[in-house]
């Protein structure tokens, strides 16, 4: 008998064949299994944001007319916010002061982080209710608050009074645009120094260590080691406080008087008062589209920071 060829086998029954498809079918279950547990987070985000989102879109192209709305859409709406100069002036106003009170946060609040991250052993969660504790109270209560300290006869200028520093009261701590920006920079604190912290305890000792064993001193350490595994929390911190109190109104009305109104105070007034609610949502659009942007090339930035110092 002669000998036979040996056939070859069938691909289908090779074993490193068969797992493939058990693989696919385990990621694709994995991935419905991640899409189920997302749904109703998701749900909540359809319905409370994108949905009233294309509903502020759609007013924004009506046109306001006397107690009701032309539904026909129009860019009118847009065409003159570019052009009254009043729109534009607040805006930037906005940007600017709510940029400085993200910038005077930060600073304040990360020495705070630091020493808690780095140099308290014990009780951390102590401190870190002590830090945050102040803002428990209302908001509109530490506004208030802030409206005493700075007042015309407030704490401040009753004690340079009383020290004889100055002969009549200062009159440009309240109802300004520092006001503003001091009164944010205190309310928005907590918000700050909770990711600052996460971020600034979640650095691996070791590489401090091995910095130091290189040769680094605790400035050039900082600079090259902690600054730049911190820099999440930076962004983190930036953005949720840059974010809302762009639009905030609260704090201008209160404490800002005509030289620190915001453009929120206008698009309350719009949705309030004047009764314009398509204008007040085509001020919301602009304000959102000038945020996204502006956070895109923070994000930019912050990376190439972030390289160059690594």
């Amino acid at each position: 008998m002669g000998d036979t060829a040996a056939s070859p086998p069938d691909p289908l029954l090779h074993p490193k064949r068969r797992r493939r498809p058990l693989r696919g079918l385990m990621q694709r279950s994995e991935a419905i299994r991640a899409y189920i547990l997302m749904s109703p987070t998701l749900v909540v985000m359809t319905l409370g944001i994108v949905i009233p989102f294309a509903i502020l879109i759609t007013i924004s192209l009506w046109t306001a007319q006397g107690f009701g709305f032309d539904t026909s859409l129009t860019l009118n709406n847009y065409a003159q916010a570019n052009e009254q100069p009043i729109y534009n002036a607040l805006l930037f106003r906005s940007l600017k002061m709510s940029g400085l009170a993200t910038v005077a946060t930060v600073l304040l609040s990360y020495p705070m982080a630091y020493y808690v991250a780095f140099h308290v052993k014990r009780n951390k969660m102590m401190w870190i209710v002590l830090m945050t504790l102040p803002f428990w109270t209302s908001y509109l209560l530490r506004v208030f608050a802030w409206k005493v300290v700075l007042g015309y006869e407030g704490v401040i200028n009753s004690g340079l009074l009383a020290t004889g520093l100055i002969d009549k009261p200062l009159e440009f701590l309240l109802y300004s645009q520092s006001a503003v920006v001091i009164t944010l920079a205190h309310a928005w604190a907590a918000f700050a120094i909770l990711p600052l912290y996460v971020s600034l305890e979640k650095i691996d000792r070791s590489l401090l260590e091995a910095a130091t064993d290189l040769g680094d001193g605790p400035v050039m350490r900082f600079l090259r080691v902690t600054l730049p595994l911190s820099l999440p929390g930076v962004i983190s911190a930036s953005l949720l406080i840059f974010i809302p109190t762009t639009g905030d109104y609260i704090t201008p009305a209160l404490l800002g008087g005509p030289d620190g109104t915001m453009i929120g105070n206008l698009i309350q007034l719009q949705f309030g008062p004047v009764n314009n609610w398509p204008m007040g949502a085509t001020l919301s659009i602009i304000l959102m589209l000038w945020i996204a942007g502006l956070a895109l090339v923070f994000l930019f930035l912050t990376q190439l920071a972030k390289k160059k110092l690594t």
